[in-house]
């Protein structure tokens, strides 16, 4: 029984885990059409909005990000 529960854990685990971690990152994205820069936690789609640098773990960090960004200036 104490097994079922042990495997039962890790599984959750491993699909539980990657979801949490991916819904913390921040991103600097530019709105194609308006030329606009804002700061997002969704992924850019690449069409309609571009990522500007990389995924940043806290919004405090992506907010640095902008303002220092040459392509949102």
């Amino acid at each position: 029984m104490t097994r079922a529960y042990l495997i039962t854990g890790l599984v959750l685990a491993v699909i539980v885990v990657p979801a949490a971690a991916a819904a913390t990152d921040y991103y600097v994205i530019k709105d194609m059409t308006s030329k606009k820069c804002s700061v997002s936690n969704k992924k850019p789609d690449g069409t309609k909005t571009m990522m500007i640098g990389m995924a940043y773990k806290t919004k405090a960090d992506a907010d640095k990000a902008l303002k220092a960004s040459a392509e949102c200036k």
